[in-house]
């Protein structure tokens, strides 16, 4: 799928609709393959624990930009286990960090914004969109709350950045709390750093923890402004609103 005018219009969701009932309407619209992008920080854990009746249908993929925590690969080892799922992962380019290295060291990230931002693309950016070809929508676990870049994401939209891809944020309207809450609840994995002061989880020399008090994601790039807290993996995209119904 090419373009977003392919797309059919489909009436406002409802806030007060599942994560599952949001997933099932979005595969429904998207009418091809979907991929589930995995970070496995606690939103995705909880993502794939609400679609686990549902996984033979997407394929689960998550980036490994070289720089994880350790903590992250052992989260994602008892997601598979636990769910029976194989993970494909994706991997940057190995031309393309050795040249970025070489010319610049491996921290040129907190020397300015556009270094910054050059080595998301290579790290994160350039293998999402490879793991992305053939599908025709992609799932995430991004919230509202959680930044005030996302603070207007719909939980179906066109991703226009990749293409006119459908993307489907099935938590879109889940709070903090809700999301702890199902962890518990259903005695998910989470990851240890969570319960170290890190609500959000990236490479390891771009995440801290966080004070009390502070945003949950002051720690991601903390010597940057809180209007850029974000890599480029999940820049703004169209919703998919329309028609005269009342929505799921």
């Amino acid at each position: 799928m090419n373009t977003a005018e392919k797309l059919p219009l489909i009436p406002p969701i409802d806030p007060g609709a599942s994560a599952e009932e949001i997933f099932l309407a979005g595969r429904a619209l998207a009418g091809g393959k979907i991929a589930l992008a995995c970070s496995f920080g606690i939103e995705n854990v909880v993502l794939i624990d609400q679609l686990r009746h549902h996984l033979q249908d997407v394929t689960v993929f998550a980036i490994d930009t070289g720089r994880l925590h350790e903590e992250t690969y052992t989260v994602a080892d008892s997601i598979s286990q636990r769910y029976g799922i194989t993970i494909n992962w994706y991997f940057p380019r190995h031309t393309d960090v050795e040249q970025l290295t070489r010319e610049k060291g491996q921290f040129s990230f907190r020397e300015s914004l556009a270094n910054r931002k050059e080595c998301c693309y290579i790290r994160k950016v350039e293998p999402l969109q490879r793991a992305l070809a053939g599908f025709s929508a992609w799932t995430t676990g991004m919230r509202r709350a959680q930044n005030d870049t996302r603070a207007g994401q719909e939980p179906i939209e066109i991703d226009t950045v990749n293409g006119g891809l459908l993307k489907i944020n099935p938590l879109t309207f889940w709070s903090e709390q809700q999301v702890w809450a199902y962890a518990e609840r259903h005695a998910l994995p989470v990851n240890r750093l969570h319960r170290q002061g890190y609500p959000s989880i990236g490479c390891a020399p771009c995440t801290r923890a966080v004070e009390p008090g502070e945003h949950p994601r002051a720690g991601r790039w903390w010597w940057e402004g809180p209007g850029h807290k974000e890599c480029g993996l999940h820049q703004r995209s169209e919703p998919v609103v329309g028609g005269n119904g009342a929505g799921i």
